[in-house]
């Protein structure tokens, strides 16, 4: 019997290369065990790892086939390399696997995927603790931004490119707010006085319709006529810019007010270029402006 030592560098590359084979061999049968965010390269290249580390240790004086020896090497290198990379505990993978096999039986019984409640009850669970669990869950997977996200060769998208980024605002959407934002200031300064008054007062400044109305020395029932007068302005006027049509709205009005709105929604279109408007980041704090108009 010959004993490969660690420095019989021919032998133990010999064993290395013969033996490749078996590493994807292994990779391919634990990989079934892991979820599917695991990385399969990452195994195979752990898996070498043990093959390297078993061609270095094999002893063939111990009777035993070098493929046995390496394909527990192997193996063990495998496991390790998931556990170091995995930040969840062991409780919750064993959660896992619970889960998966309980989804799978119910699915090989029904026929179907099981609903939430089905899965629940064969656990033995509320739902509300079954949604915790799968929130641990799903909390335990880290995946990589460039990990692919479809398994099409046509089309080959990873996690950067399908994840939102809820901060970033689309060009569009930057300038489609520009101009509305424009348009409503440009609405306001065009109000009569008393209206924009009671408009600036109360969404801009907080004030109260009494505060309002002690100021311009009216009842508060004649501030809220003169919001609701102005808030139906502000809308229409601002419709009329995106060239909407007000069809049975405006049949409903004599032709002195059908002239007036048709003058203030001019009005609002000529007071500024439409390259001021949208060129224009100054924002206006209008979020209840808006909201009223929308509700109008």
């Amino acid at each position: 019997m010959t004993t490969v030592q660690a420095t019989d560098t021919e032998i133990i590359t010999k064993l290395i290369e013969d033996n490749l084979d078996l590493v994807n061999h292994i990779v391919f049968q634990v990989a079934i065990h892991f979820p599917r965010h695991v990385d399969r390269d990452d195994l195979a290249r752990a898996g070498a790892l043990g093959l390297v580390e078993a061609a270095k240790r094999f002893d063939e004086s111990k009777g035993v086939p070098f493929q046995r020896f390496a394909a527990q090497r192997i193996r063990g290198s495998i496991i390790d390399a998931v556990r170091a990379a995995d930040w969840a505990p062991r409780s919750v993978r064993s959660l896992s696997r619970k889960l998966e096999a309980t989804e799978q039986r119910l699915a090989s019984r029904l026929g179907r995927v099981p609903h939430i409640g089905e899965v629940a009850d064969e656990l033995g669970v509320s739902r509300d603790e079954l949604h915790r669990l799968r929130d641990r869950l799903f909390r335990s997977v880290i995946l990589a931004f460039d990990h692919l996200v479809t398994d099409s060769p046509d089309e080959e998208l990873t996690l950067v490119d399908v994840i939102e980024d809820v901060h970033s605002v689309e060009p569009c959407h930057e300038l489609e707010k520009r101009e509305l934002h424009a348009y409503l200031r440009d609405a306001i300064a065009l109000l009569p006085e008393r209206q924009r008054l009671v408009i600036v007062g109360y969404f801009l400044q907080d004030r109260t319709s009494q505060d309002l109305a002690r100021f311009l020395g009216v009842t508060e029932s004649r501030v809220s006529q003169m919001r609701t007068e102005a808030l139906e302005a502000l809308k229409r006027g601002i419709e009329a810019q995106y060239g909407q049509d007000l069809g049975e709205a405006e049949a409903q009005i004599s032709g002195r007010q059908v002239k007036r709105r048709a003058q203030f929604a001019e009005a609002i279109g000529e007071r500024q270029h439409w390259k001021d408007r949208v060129g224009d980041a100054e924002t206006l704090d209008s979020g209840r402006v808006l909201a009223e108009l929308l509700a109008v």
